[in-house]
């Protein structure tokens, strides 16, 4: 299929997701609303570490990871993101560990938002903490929401859209009735006796983190390198206010003690500001925030996955669309693992998930740079406008938080999470085999495309090739190597305009 199905998957009638849409997919990729930041207040020993931590860590993490998002995302517009900025820049083996770990903590980090929603519905309806509720409304849950991802991903971002408003307007209306009560002074209190910096750290890393993910959606993006740069930019606004607003109203206006400052509080926080109403009002959106969280991260890992296989990674199933233009197999492979991995625990899982999102994101800043060094005329419709050596120096502070939340990881994340980079490893050789020996069916054969044809395919693929380079390097040396005919094919029309 090859390069033909690149050019049909771009020109397919499915609606393309525009900007407003996506800004709420990257708002749910990372956040999803301050759900979940009032452990940084608690695991802080009191406000002052925390409001310093989503202050300062969004600029030497978040801003960062959005700055190489947008730049590989809109060199490579196509589905499976990181995917392929790994393989450029390493090769297919590399690509194919860096896919199957953002996965698997992907998955991971999926399986918790459905037992977070029933958390929230259980202190109405005390039902859900029975087992014999709880299975049944987990399974029906995951099925719902995958149900939903299926009918279309124009649909995913128009929910998302209304879950973002929906969520984040109790905040607005908490932060504005609390303005008279501030007292300045609280936003000032810290205990380092207190401080739990294992929590803190990761409590700030999960928080913050997953910016690449809707880079795994590009090819579903209407004018990616336009789109994709204001996209980032409006979701990074967007995510630091709904941290940094409820924090300053609730830990400003109240006195409460840092050891209240649990996952749930804000619930509480809203009712002595505002009242009953303003509780209830917190804990819908609460609940609907997960829905739109789940939603989000479905999203990417299908695509992910349907990028993989379009590249010849993965088996040619996962490429495979329904009628509404989404990745079927794909979005119920993905199904199947949040279910399985349900049943841990929201610490664990957290611990487990930013251990093996940490180890990706160090190949991705590291395939940053080496293709600002290998490939420096690669085309880049939107360019971090510094340097090689000062887009090094950018990537230094977030490596080195990322090596900091990997040795403050417990003993057991470690074998856990090695086992998973094991499982990668043993698995690559396996898919090479399987598509040598024809076993199972992949995609990215050689085609053979007429002239017009290249030109079609000129908007999609051209972003691929370096200008410069006649030794196109994208999965060479492996059994991969659809791309790298396609690239070949194109290279001699690709020229930008």
């Amino acid at each position: 299929m090859g390069a033909e199905g690149l050019v049909s998957d771009v020109k397919k009638s499915n609606p393309k997701l525009t900007l407003l849409p996506l800004i709420a997919l990257i708002f749910y990729e990372v956040s999803g609303g301050p759900f979940g930041v009032e452990d940084s207040v608690r695991a802080g020993g009191g406000p002052l570490l925390s409001l310093l931590g989503f202050l300062i860590f969004p600029l030497i993490w978040s801003i960062p990871e959005a700055l190489v998002t947008a730049e590989l995302a809109t060199s490579f517009p196509v589905n499976g993101g990181y995917v392929v900025w790994i393989s450029s820049a390493f090769g297919p083996f590399w690509g194919f560990q860096e896919g199957f770990w953002k996965w698997f903590s992907g998955v991971m980090d999926n399986a918790l938002y459905p037992v977070l929603f029933l958390d929230y519905l259980k202190h109405s309806l005390p039902i859900f903490n029975r087992m014999i509720a709880r299975i049944p409304a987990l399974l029906g849950i995951t099925i719902t929401l995958t149900y939903l991802n299926y009918r279309g991903l124009h649909i995913v971002g128009f929910a998302a859209v209304l879950l973002t408003v929906f969520s984040l307007s109790p905040f607005l209306i908490m932060g504005i009735l609390s303005i008279p009560h501030i007292r300045p002074r609280r936003w000032l209190v810290v205990d380092f006796n207190k401080v739990d910096w294992r929590g803190y750290f990761n409590c700030m890393f999960w928080n913050l983190n997953y910016w690449d993910k809707a880079s795994t959606l590009a090819g579903e993006v209407e004018n990616p390198s336009k789109t994709f740069p204001k996209a980032l930019l409006g979701g990074l606004v967007l995510v630091m206010s709904s941290y940094l607003i409820p924090l300053l109203a609730g830990t400003g206006a109240l006195r409460s003690s840092p050891s209240e400052w649990t996952d749930g509080y804000f619930a509480e926080v809203g009712m002595l500001i505002g009242g009953s109403w303003l509780k209830l009002w917190i804990q819908a959106a609460a609940a609907m925030s997960n829905l739109g969280l789940f939603e989000a991260e479905m999203s990417s890992d299908s695509f992910q996955l349907l990028g993989m296989s379009k590249i010849g990674m993965l088996p040619a199933v996962f490429a495979s669309r329904s009628k509404y233009g989404t990745p079927t197999v794909s979005i119920l492979f993905s199904a199947t693992g949040v279910i399985f991995l349900s049943w841990m625990s929201f610490q664990e899982i957290i611990e487990f998930l930013n251990f093996l999102y940490a180890v990706g994101m160090l190949l991705e800043f590291a395939a940053f740079v080496t293709l600002r060094l290998r490939k420096p005329n690669l085309y880049r419709p939107y360019r971090v406008p510094l340097g090689t050596y000062w887009v090094a120096m950018l990537c230094l502070p977030p490596a080195l938080l990322l090596i900091l939340v990997m040795c403050l990881a417990s003993l057991r994340t470690f074998f856990v999470s090695g086992a998973v980079i094991l499982v990668g490893f043993v698995l690559y050789p396996i898919l090479v085999q399987a598509k040598t020996k024809n076993w199972i069916l992949f995609e990215a054969e050689p085609p053979s495309l007429p002239s017009n044809g290249l030109q079609q395919c000129h908007s999609v693929i051209s972003e691929l090739v370096d200008q410069e380079n006649k030794d196109v390097e994208l999965l060479v040396s492996s059994p991969f190597t659809g791309v790298e005919e396609e690239l070949s094919l194109v290279q001699s029309d690709s020229k930008p305009n």
